[in-house]
């Protein structure tokens, strides 16, 4: 309200003034003091790696097998409510949304699905993996999910619409598409807005199909990829375009077991497609989570890719873990690192590490399957010198130093020949042993450490930039053995793991 004592007893004009100066004097020092932190607080979030994750009300996340969108400055999330579940139990509850404007912290808005009295949503049906996508011709919010009965026998998917983000929406029935089973399923759309649909069809691989101008069917088939049965075929699908090459992430199918998650790239949404290839350290099982979305920050300064994974308690599904990591991605090569702690910057776009990444300086590596060094065959200080494994000797040819290129990719430089780790010709070959060649910053010297199992270690994968290979040697341990780069199988992981020292 206006201030009407003056009228009734005036203040002398030099002391108004002399109080008003003061007063916008403390106000501008106050918005100095506070203006700048209340941004940085906005703009960087720390995420703690399996931490506990909770909304505004401080009540797990149910952002499972998660869908999302961006509107504006706002991240709408999706996921499946598990609250209450166990893996003997997946009956279908709700399809919750949350809102964030910097994917750290979320606000519950409401249920934009929930569970009927029959039908696809009602009592004992499943209804997983809801993925959301904004149609601009129709102003319409259109959701896809997995439904089925509790056998998982009718393997179809179902439609949900809205006019908001957070709904509620409004089911629109269930179909197979174009006859085919259908479980888990993940939406795609380009920049014209063409949308596509990824469905798992264990009968014969990951089906892309393009939907129709509303979103709201299938419009063809596309591509399949795998061959179909439990060792040929990926569910979970996700998938991002960056230039002109799409990744598509998965995982294979092993129930609610975790296992090593995978991709494939092509340049055509019609191939043809790569074969699949782990993105996380062998044998990791993608750090103990399944593929659930990746998610896209687009900033000022560049473009953030982040993993997005549930690591399941199937005692307590509701409880289970969001595995949120950075993706490292470069041509046709993906890796995805893990870290205790990172940080990601919003508006900027871009990461960092804060922790489980190596400090620059020099290191020995010692194979954890042979317990022997990585090694410059002889001594040698000649262009092309061969890599080998070798009891620890103390000379300066076991030891390399570590340059930062990027947050989690390296080069390493023999500290005797002053020549780095080099894969021969950039071949993206399995076998190739690996030499020593001078420093010219192509990926073939470039690597990333991927910190593995506890995080309180110091083993490593070594994985090619360009090749997206994994250091090794082949399970063997033998002295004098090729070190070289391998297909990063999980079978014996330890001969591609080493100990950084």
């Amino acid at each position: 309200m206006p201030d009407t004592t003056s009228h009734r007893t005036p203040i002398p004009r030099p002391r108004w003034r002399t109080t008003l100066v003061a007063f916008l004097t403390l106000l501008g020092g106050l918005a100095a003091l506070l203006v700048p932190a209340t941004q940085a607080q906005a703009d960087t979030v720390t995420f703690t790696t399996g931490a506990k994750r909770t909304d505004q009300n401080g009540n797990t996340l149910q952002l499972h097998g998660l869908g999302i969108v961006k509107v504006g400055d706002t991240w709408f999330g999706f996921g499946e409510d598990k609250t209450g579940r166990n893996s003997t139990d997946t009956s279908f509850q709700n399809v919750s949304c949350y809102s964030s404007t910097d994917l750290a912290n979320w606000k519950f808005e409401r249920q934009a699905l929930s569970r009927q009295a029959s039908g696809d949503l009602g009592p004992s049906r499943i209804v997983e993996r809801p993925k959301v996508i904004y149609n601009k011709s129709t102003s319409t919010y259109v959701m896809y999910m997995h439904i089925d009965s509790t056998n998982y026998a009718e393997a179809k998917v179902g439609v949900a619409t809205s006019s908001t983000p957070c709904g509620p929406y409004t089911y629109r029935g269930s179909f197979r598409p174009q006859g085919n089973l259908s479980r888990d399923i993940g939406l795609f759309q380009e920049t014209d807005g063409t949308a596509y649909l990824m469905s798992e069809d264990r009968n014969n691989g990951l089906r892309i199909y393009k939907l129709s101008a509303d979103y709201l069917s299938v419009d063809s088939a596309v591509a399949v990829l795998g061959s179909g049965g439990s060792s040929g075929s990926v569910e979970s699908p996700a998938m991002v375009k960056i230039g002109g090459m799409y990744y598509v992430f998965g995982s294979r199918l092993t129930g609610w077991s975790l296992n090593d998650n995978v991709y494939a790239t092509a340049t055509s949404l019609s191939g043809p497609w790569s074969a699949f290839r782990n993105f996380a350290a062998p044998g990791s099982r993608t750090y103990g989570s399944q593929t659930a979305n990746v998610i896209t920050v687009q900033g000022t300064a560049g473009t953030t890719y982040i993993y997005a994974g549930d690591r399941w308690d199937t005692s307590n599904l509701g409880e289970s873990k969001l595995i949120w990591l950075p993706l490292t991605i470069r041509g046709t090569t993906v890796n995805l690192g893990q870290y205790p702690t990172w940080s990601l910057d919003v508006d900027a776009g871009t990461w960092k590490a804060d922790s489980g990444i190596p400090s620059e300086g020099v290191h020995t590596l010692k194979n954890v399957n042979s317990s022997m060094m990585m090694d410059v065959s002889s001594g040698s200080t000649a262009n092309g010198a061969k890599i080998i494994q070798w009891p620890s000797n103390g000379n300066t040819n076991q030891q390399w130093t570590l340059k930062r290129v990027a947050d989690n990719i390296f080069t390493l430089k023999s500290v005797k020949s002053g020549l780095c780790l080099d894969v021969p010709d950039k071949s993206t070959t399995a076998g190739v042993q690996l030499h020593q060649w001078p420093c010219n910053g192509g990926t073939n010297q470039q690597w990333a450490l991927d910190l593995t199992g506890s995080y309180t270690g110091s083993n490593y994968m070594l994985v090619g930039i360009g090749s997206g290979l994994h250091i090794g040697v082949a399970g063997s341990t033998t002295r004098g053995a090729a070190v070289d780069q391998e297909l990063g199988g999980s079978a014996s992981p330890n001969s591609e793991t080493w100990t950084l020292s």
